[in-house]
Order: C-alpha cells, then structure tokens, then sequence
C-alpha cells in the first residue's frame, strides 16, 4: 500500500473517534456527501482517511488512519452499512476540497526503526503483564469474567497499536497522541505507565474491598 508516499485521500472526520491500524470500524452512511463519498470510495480502490474531528474547536487532527472498506450493504433509501478495516497512517500536508466531500493530499507515515530490539521486547513484556493484572483486578472488582483475547499481536509496534485502540478510560484521552507517535518504544512506554498507574488504582481498591466487604462501591 505504501508504493506512493503522498497521494489524494477522500477524508472522513468523525467525533471522538480514532482508528488504529489493523482496527475494524463499522459505519453507517446516511448523509448525501458521505453517500457520494462511498460511491466515489468503491469505484476507485475502497480506501478512505479517517480523522478525529474535534467538535469543540471545530477542527480535524493532522493525523488519521486509512480505512479500507472490506465489506458494504446499500439499502433502497440509500443508506449503507460498512466495515472498515484500518491500514496505515497519514498527515494531511494540504485539504485540496471540502464540497462536496473533504479530500487531502495525504502522506503515508511509519514508526521509526528502532535500535534496540532488546530493550523494546522488555517493555512489551512488562506492558502485557500489567495489561493482564488490570484485566484480573477489574474482573475481581467487578465480579465479572473479563478476559484478554487469546492472541495479543506478539510484535511491539502491533501489540501498542491494539492497546491505544481497545484500552478506554485515561487512555481514551491520549489515543490521539498514541496515534501521531511515531517511535514503538516511546508510545508502548506512555501505555505502560498509563496501565501501571491503572494497577495501582485498581489494587489499591481491591484491598480496601477485601478488607471491608460491607462498603459498596460507587
């Protein structure tokens, strides 16, 4: 996918969301531009860029992440259902139209090589350590049977990835950034400290819970 380094991109901006490599997105199309947008997407090779809208500021971020439409249904008013697959990043360089969908000159973006593959499958181990003890810990305090899926991506760069994508709370806040980053060590270290202080919280919480049983939590 990566042959052109800088090509035109229809744009879908959407709030509050952001979408990982490798993330499946399902959508629903309704509005005309979208529709014209989609019809537009299948006829030349099913890819198109979304990016987090910022309603507040009433701005798009500079960096998004390619759809790939791997599957779409069309109903008789027009609307569809599609599943998105997500590719690689980009940075918009230049918004060349807004009517009657948004497209950019987009360029492809990847994480920088790293030199120390050793030190980067140390942090990946003690991320997912510390992603499999927040699961434990939420499961005993909430009494339910969550699991982690039995395939966690085993490369650093995918497994920082699928955690920015599936991990809510204080990580929701930060997916933007996890996005933009381009260096695996540097992003997979900002979600390890963001699941270790998660741990903690939770730890602590569990042991106040064992202790005093009767305290019902809010």
């Amino acid at each position: 996918m990566g042959e052109l380094s800088v090509r035109e991109l229809p744009l879908f901006p959407l709030p509050e969301v952001v979408l990982f490599p490798q993330e499946v997105l399902p959508l629903h199309i309704f509005e005309s531009r979208y529709r014209m947008m989609l019809k537009s997407v299948l006829e030349a090779d099913s890819m198109f860029g979304v990016i987090k809208w910022d309603s507040s500021t009433k701005s798009m971020a500079n960096v998004g992440c390619c759809a790939q439409i791997i599957k779409h249904q069309t109903a008789e008013d027009g609307r569809s259902n599609i599943i998105t697959l997500g590719q690689q990043r980009f940075q918009v360089l230049e918004v060349i139209r807004s009517t009657p969908f948004c497209s950019a000159m987009v360029s492809w973006i990847s994480d920088d090589n790293i030199d120390n593959l050793q030190k980067l499958d140390s942090l990946k181990e003690l991320v997912t350590e510390a992603l499999s003890d927040v699961i434990n810990l939420t499961s005993k305090l909430t009494n339910t049977k969550t699991t982690l899926p039995d395939k966690l991506p085993d490369n650093p760069m995918e497994l920082s990835f699928w955690i920015g994508a599936h991990l809510g709370g204080p990580v929701a806040q930060e997916q933007q950034r996890l996005l933009e980053e381009r260096n695996t060590y540097t992003r997979l270290q900002r979600e390890y400290e963001m699941l270790d202080h998660t741990r903690k919280q939770l730890a602590a919480r569990t042991a106040l819970k064992e202790s005093f049983p009767d305290i019902k939590e809010n």
